[in-house]
């Protein structure tokens, strides 16, 4: 995937998404070859010449301003994820200014591995497993038992059958979608991360369902939100998704489950914690 050609899709997929009426435009009722908004229409929304909009979608217009990107992103709906997705499309970051760590501070995976009764990892820039606790082993995935190079998210997410059958087909079908939007900004931030781009071209030929949800291009942050697991082992599992950035670290993930005190979820995990240490 090129920059160039993704900033064409992203543009198109977005006016695809609107309606005349939905942003105060008349549409007269014109029959349209394809849905959504018109180039002409954006630029006018924007308040830039439609040669100029015409330059940006087509990825020949690399010395736009931030306020003709702002405008554009106005016209489009855009959240501030995606306007930032926009931007690094636009100028893309340098790799040595975007570089992060990949590897996580020894007082950071004393923390992970110090909860004891719900499941914490952290990640790297693509949803890479850097380190996680005894009960992510038992409640989510073996990760030890994974080559490096499969120690995923979204290798979990979409090749996984046994982790996929613990969720409903609405929830899986959520957390897909999340971790492809954050999929995508990590490639936005880091276009040139070699190991980012095998992960991407290994998941678009092996799995229909996520090169079917990368099209959609969506972007985006992953955010709270509670999920229901059939576990195999402890029974149905209700939990908290909670991720935040470590320091000032954006490629890393900080990501714990937690449960409501008193609940029944709380009762098994701490039941299982307390077998495992007799």
């Amino acid at each position: 995937m090129d920059g160039r050609s993704e900033l064409t899709s992203f543009l198109m997929s977005r006016r695809a998404r609107l309606r005349p009426e939905e942003v105060g435009l008349t549409s007269y009722g014109d029959r349209r070859r394809v849905p959504g908004l018109r180039r002409e229409e954006v630029a006018q929304l924007a308040g830039v010449s439609v040669t100029h909009y015409v330059r940006l979608e087509q990825g020949r217009s690399r010395n736009i301003s931030g306020e003709v990107l702002d405008a554009v992103a106005a016209a489009l709906g855009l959240t501030d994820v995606e306007r930032h997705y926009l931007g690094n499309l636009v100028h893309p970051p340098q790799s040595e200014l975007c570089s992060g760590p990949t590897e996580v501070r020894p007082a950071l995976a004393h923390l992970v591995n110090s909860i004891n009764c719900a499941p914490a990892y952290i990640t790297g820039r693509y949803g890479n497993l850097l380190t996680w606790n005894a009960m992510t082993t038992t409640v989510l995935h073996d990760f030890a038992a994974v080559p490096p190079a499969l120690r995923t998210w979204t290798h979990l997410i979409f090749l996984d059958s046994p982790f996929r059958a613990m969720f409903s087909a609405a929830d899986w079908l959520e957390i897909a979608r999340s971790q492809v939007a954050f999929i995508r900004v990590a490639w936005s931030r880091h276009p040139g991360d070699p190991a980012l781009a095998t992960h991407l071209a290994w998941l678009c030929e092996h799995s229909a369902e996520f090169r079917a949800l990368w099209d959609e291009h969506e972007v985006g942050i992953w955010p709270p939100r509670r999920v229901r697991l059939e576990h195999p082992e402890l029974g149905p599992l209700e939990v908290a998704i909670e991720t935040m950035q470590p320091g000032e670290s954006l490629d890393q993930t900080f990501t714990v489950l937690v449960v409501e005190p008193g609940s029944p979820t709380e009762t098994a995990l701490r039941n299982h914690a307390a077998a495992r240490a007799d």
